[in-house]
């Protein structure tokens, strides 16, 4: 019987593994070979059909329209004078009028949101293009889909290892247990380098929409500010801490403009909420 067991736990391991191996596509953007069997056309099902279900866990959308109409024409600035323009996502930027959560979200396809929390700190247009590009950075480099994938294999392993070690005890339980441990560290561990590639995406993004990528500087100190003494340490979260993040940013800068950012750049205009 445990040899049994243990010859079906490797069966669907080994098939797990398999199903994710087997599917690669090269990104045309960021020049990555990724595990992915979503299409972009897949991709942006998922994305619309979700979207209503994000905004209503915020408390839906801003009744605004004049901050609705801002945000989207600088969202759609970075997407169309960027090399996003050629992605055949189908972007769109909403506002969500939760006043106190401070964060931005990208659905697989293209739909971005940023909630009131965060669009409220924000004191110009270019910390505002850093936002949407760091998220439009998202959507391009097929992030989502790429986890969908890594989620599907963790599932499988921790199947496999529960059904190899099931049985009449309790040691089966906790090897399923264990295994999952390690399949969430895992998957917070590719979010960390998922975030650590949108921001250097997102420098490039609003750079080439016009904007100054320093601004992404000043955006990484606004989120310090909005952190909290319970913050949970960076390695047990799936976003790394915006102090470690400005590095990587300030880096992506240097490297693309070695001899300094063009004055041609700009802030933009100040953004102004209503009450």
């Amino acid at each position: 019987m445990r040899r049994g067991r243990l010859l079906i736990g490797l069966v669907i391991a080994v098939i797990s593994v398999i199903s994710y191996y087997s599917v690669r596509q090269t990104n045309p953007i960021t020049g990555e070979t990724q595990h992915i069997a979503l299409t972009r056309d897949q991709e942006i099902a998922i994305g619309l059909q979700s979207a209503p279900e994000m905004a209503d866990q915020f408390g839906g959308l801003d009744p605004d329209p004049s901050i609705q109409a801002d945000v989207a024409a600088v969202g759609q600035r970075v997407v169309q004078q960027s090399v996003a323009a050629g992605s055949q996502y189908e972007f769109s930027f909403h506002v969500l009028q939760d006043p106190e959560t401070v964060n931005a979200f990208a659905l697989p396809g293209g739909p971005i949101f940023i909630t009131r929390g965060l669009l409220s700190r924000l004191e110009n247009e270019a910390q505002l293009a850093g936002v949407l590009g760091h998220e439009t950075g998202h959507v391009i480099a097929r992030h989502s889909a790429a986890q969908i994938a890594k989620s599907q294999l963790a599932q499988g392993l921790v199947t496999a290892v529960g059904a190899a070690g099931s049985d009449d005890g309790s040691g089966g339980q906790h090897s399923a247990q264990v295994a999952a441990v390690v399949a969430q560290m895992v998957q917070l561990r590719y979010g960390r380098n998922d975030e650590i590639q949108a921001d250097t995406l997102g420098v490039r993004l609003m750079s080439e929409a016009g904007y100054d990528p320093r601004a992404m500087i000043e955006l990484m100190q606004i989120l310090e500010k909005s952190g909290s003494a319970e913050r949970p340490p960076e390695f047990m979260s799936s976003h790394p801490d915006p102090g470690n993040r400005k590095g990587v940013i300030e880096r992506a800068i240097q490297s693309r403009y070695p001899s300094g950012v063009p004055e041609t750049l700009t802030l933009g205009r100040r953004i102004k909420m209503s009450t």
